[in-house]
């Protein structure tokens, strides 16, 4: 008995020794330790393994970190040299601290960091990141991470840096050659040109097939689609080192993303929610996508035909190759420039001038200059090597380019506008092609009515105008949702008469602009003030959305709604008229640090109480029920007593009488506005336009954007910064220091628990207007406590099955749902 219990004992001395060597339960390997497969290392926070996988249809085995699960693998160690499937795989530290892969069996090496130093006493750490750290025992610090070596996946906290700041080499992202293939495949992508930051990709290294366009500190110019979303922001930093670097994380606890490049070299980025796979995007290229497809000085447009045409005042290199769809040898001038020239043997003339070509993707090869606003306009003049420039307000400044515009993109919304160089002949061109439709006008209107007319009775069901008016009916394609008819007339403004009242459109006369058109101010012939949205002619989305706010809009009278005066609608051109309202929009108060000192607690309650009723009237008291859908700070416009008056209704939708909710296959909104329900299931509610609501008001109060970011300890969105300081008892923190008295802090606390209870994570729990009304007024006198916001803690999206997948396609203004069932 005495010999069976010490046997005993021995043995389970030996099974500790050999646990502290393979050791799978903590986070960390020491020196003394090792990993054998099928053994893992674990995060703290059990989100991430290090171990052995084998890919889909492969046998061989490799060592890399996943996130969850196998199939979510975001770094490979031994990625061009595999294990065979019988080998005995291990990990473990080598006495020079380097981290090895080795295949046991035939005593070799399959795979080390190669430290270019020797460290003592190393240990690897699995960070909650799902950064491996090799950690050098003397100085404790960093000697090798996992991050600084990307392989195919991009995920928060990597850090995507022009050069490594410790061994100068470039950080590059490189796809696998096949789904069951780790190995180093044929695309990459890198991050380049430090003091203007874009994104490029890379086919074999080499040759470049995409890039994203300069960085403007929000996002890339030349990529609409890689746009940030709810769950996750890119940003671009630079180190002390002046190492330039490309980083994104994530908003809140709950969500991780993973941005992989995949074989056939498109992004691809998957969501999840506590744990939870609720969605995944494929930016696919298209072939203007695809680095110089045009050629130089060649514009790319998918949604024309051809996709290819030369710039203003240039024309094809090779007409043969040309015309049968070669486009890569470019364009020509067609004349040269007169920059330089002698017209009188002395003087030398400059006629020269620009054309613009609006929301593209900039050329390659750009150089950015100090110049400002119109500074930059007469520095490209001033050189004659200069062809074109680009001044973006929103973050980057002046542009000009010197050489081939190469990779010209036409967006239909997006991007910037760039200005092209061009001989005075080619001015003369341009500026007689405006005076002859000008003229024309009279002419061809009949044909040009008649011709539209018939489209758009076939896709929005019109009755065309009698005596100068029209009249709109539109018929509910939904067989559950009654015949909705708008018969009253419209007024219908001609061409000529909006030329003459926007002063041929003049850029001094714009008050914004937007994703399909600009905004014009503009004054009739009898002295009325008017607001002119002209729609982009390229724009097929927001002739759409032209036809449904006319549809919306034309019916609905209440004193906190734009008021829609007429529309233009001849050849090319689709416009409508509004009342001009003097103080613009409420965010080009609300966010200048000198113009809201306006903004008194007095008249932000006003706005709050308008928007409110304006809300209300649309749900409730109109005698169609109407969900906004795009409700934002942007979209509410001042009048002179700062009365406020809801727009931009070309999102709207019409409910019937009996409807509740509804579902869509097409997500429209603006990022920050859009509630769970909405963003990831297309469920369409009047509690869409209360989240969006409250989200609004609490940025009237707070005086800050939905979309910047607070707090110091942790990156927060406005919603969680006040749901932070709510828990905290500090919510008056979250008050605009220019209302902050007092005399008003208790009446702001409570419109702050109603932008909480507004904007609560699932519908259910938020309250309709006419309660929201109730509460702002006070007749309730004890309010109940707000659950959590949404996209902050809780699950909001859960997968059904796991066989099913949602692709999520991201644009700038839209987002486009699609699932994808399986049989």
């Amino acid at each position: 008995m005495i010999v069976d219990f010490t046997s005993l004992i021995l043995a389970l001395i030996i099974l500790c020794c050999f646990a502290q060597y393979c050791s799978s339960s903590n986070d960390t390997i020491t020196a003394d330790q090792f990993i054998r497969d099928p053994h893992t290392l674990t995060s703290a926070n059990s989100f991430f393994k290090l171990g052995f996988f084998s890919p889909q249809n492969s046998s061989n085995r490799y060592v890399g970190i996943w996130y969850l699960s196998e199939s979510n693998i975001i770094w490979v160690a031994n990625r061009n040299h595999p294990l065979t499937n019988n080998s005995s795989g291990v990990v473990q530290i080598s006495t020079d601290g380097n981290l090895l892969v080795l295949d046991h069996s035939k005593k070799r090496v399959i795979w080390s960091s190669n430290l270019t130093h020797v460290a003592t006493n190393s240990s690897a750490k699995l960070f909650d990141t799902g950064n491996l750290i090799l950690l050098d025992g003397a100085s404790g610090r960093s000697s090798w991470e996992s991050f600084q070596h990307p392989c195919h996946a991009f995920v928060p906290k990597m850090k995507l840096s022009t050069t490594n700041p410790k061994t100068g080499e470039k950080v590059r992202i490189t796809s696998w050659k096949t789904p069951s293939d780790p190995s180093i495949g044929y695309y990459s992508a890198t991050l380049e040109h430090p003091n203007m930051p874009e994104l490029f990709y890379w086919f074999n290294k080499t040759r470049p097939y995409h890039r994203t366009g300069p960085w403007d500190g929000q996002s890339f110019i030349g990529s609409p689609r890689l746009f940030p979303g709810y769950a996750y922001r890119w940003s671009i930093m630079t180190e002390a080192d002046e190492t330039v670097y490309l980083s994104f994380d994530f908003r809140s606890e709950p969500y991780f993303v993973i941005a992989s490049l995949n074989p056939q070299g498109d992004l691809a980025i998957a969501l999840w929610i506590h744990e939870k796979l609720v969605g995944r995007v494929l930016l696919e290229r298209t072939s203007c996508d695809l680095y110089g497809y045009c050629g130089a000085f060649g514009s790319c447009n998918k949604q024309s035909s051809p996709t290819c045409t030369c710039l203003s005042g240039y024309k094809p290199k090779n007409v043969e190759e040309w015309n049968t769809k070669n486009w890569t040898s470019g364009c020509v001038r067609s004349e040269p420039l007169h920059c330089g020239g002698h017209t009188n043997g002395s003087e030398i003339s400059n006629d020269d001038g620009f054309l613009k070509l609006e929301n593209v993707k900039v050329p390659d090869f750009v150089h950015r200059s100090t110049s400002l606003g119109d500074e930059c306009r007469e520095e490209c003049l001033r050189n004659c090597s200069c062809v074109a420039y680009a001044y973006d307000s929103g973050g980057i400044g002046c542009m000009v380019w010197s050489g081939d515009l190469i990779d010209i993109q036409k967006f239909s919304s997006g991007g910037v506008d760039l200005y092209i160089r061009v001989p005075p002949s080619e001015l003369e061109k341009h500026s007689g092609k405006r005076r002859h439709r000008i003229v024309m006008i009279p002419a061809v209107v009949t044909v040009g009515m008649i011709a539209l007319a018939v489209c758009v009775y076939l896709s929005w069901k019109w009755i065309a105008k009698p005596a100068g008016k029209i009249y709109l009916q539109r018929q509910r394609t939904n067989e559950d949702q009654e015949q909705v008819k708008l018969n009253d007339p419209l007024p219908l403004f001609n061409f000529e008469e909006l030329v003459n009242a926007t002063n041929n459109f003049d850029s001094a006369n714009a008050l914004g602009k937007g994703g399909f058109g600009t905004v014009y101010k503009g004054q009739l012939k009898g002295g009325q003030e008017i607001a002119v949205k002209r729609l982009s002619k390229k724009s097929g989305q927001g002739l759409e959305e032209c036809m449904n706010e006319v549809l919306v809009i034309s019916k609905l009278q209440h004193r906190n709604l734009v008021r829609l005066l007429g529309c233009c609608i001849e050849q090319e051109e689709n416009m409508l008229v509004y009342e001009y309202m003097p103080n613009k929009s409420l965010d080009a108060i609300l966010f200048d640090p000198v113009k809201k000192k306006n903004l008194d607690w007095p008249k932000r309650f006003k706005i709050i109480e308008g928007i409110s009723r304006g809300l209300l009237y649309l749900h409730r008291d109109s005698r169609l029920k109407i969900i906004h859908r795009d409700l934002k700070v942007s979209n509410i416009l001042l009048d002179e007593e700062f009365n406020p008056k809801i727009s931009d209704f070309g999102m709207a939708r019409i409910f019937g009488g009996n409807d509740i909710q509804a579902n869509t296959e097409r997500v429209v909104g603006t990022f920050g506005y859009m509630p769970p329900e909405y963003a990831f299931q297309g469920l369409v509610s009047e509690k869409l336009d209360v989240f969006s609501f409250g989200v609004l008001l609490l940025e009237i109060i707070s005086g800050r954007k939905i979309t910047g970011y607070y707090d110091h300890d942790q990156p927060l969105s406005l919603l969680g910064l006040a749901w932070k300081l709510w828990n905290e008892k500090d919510i008056q923190s979250l008050i605009d220091l220019e209302i902050s008295n007092l005399n008003n802090v208790n009446d702001i606390v409570r419109c702050i628990h109603i932008g909480l209870l507004c904007s609560q994570e699932l519908a259910k729990e938020r309250p309709i207007m006419a309660t929201v009304i109730s509460m702002l007024n006070s007749e309730f006198v004890n309010l109940p406590p707000p659950s959590n916001p949404a996209f902050l803690e809780r699950q909001i999206v859960s997968c059904s099955d796991s066989s099913q997948q949602n692709y999520i396609t991201y644009s700038v203004n839209n987002v486009t749902v699609t699932n994808i069932h399986g049989r």
